[in-house]
């Protein structure tokens, strides 16, 4: 995958909000973003589902021009719980909203 804007990234995950939230019974979602170390940068989903939320994204690169390269396409799912453990490797958005 080639960079993309923030915006238009933003803009394809927001169309697939209906779409996901009926396949999966969710009972929220939103678009999850979030600034790493360096040039790292995380963007996703937030999602609440049975009273649990969770965060489903995967990583990207943050370029001087302002767009964003996948650094790989796998994806992690983290819960809001503090004890829960980060799993990550799904290589598939669906394999890891199974999950949850």
């Amino acid at each position: 995958m080639e960079n993309i804007s923030r915006e238009q990234l933003i803009h394809n995950l927001q169309q697939s909000f209906q779409p996901l939230t009926q396949e999966y019974n969710l009972d929220h979602i939103g678009v999850f973003e979030e600034e790493g170390q360096g040039n790292q940068y995380y963007v996703g989903y937030t999602i609440k589902k049975d009273g649990k939320a969770y965060m489903v994204h995967q990583p990207y690169t943050k370029r001087e021009n302002n767009t964003l390269s996948p650094m790989e396409s796998k994806w992690t799912v983290e819960s809001d719980r503090p004890n829960d453990v980060d799993i990550n490797g799904y290589k598939r958005l669906e394999d890891a909203l199974k999950e949850i």
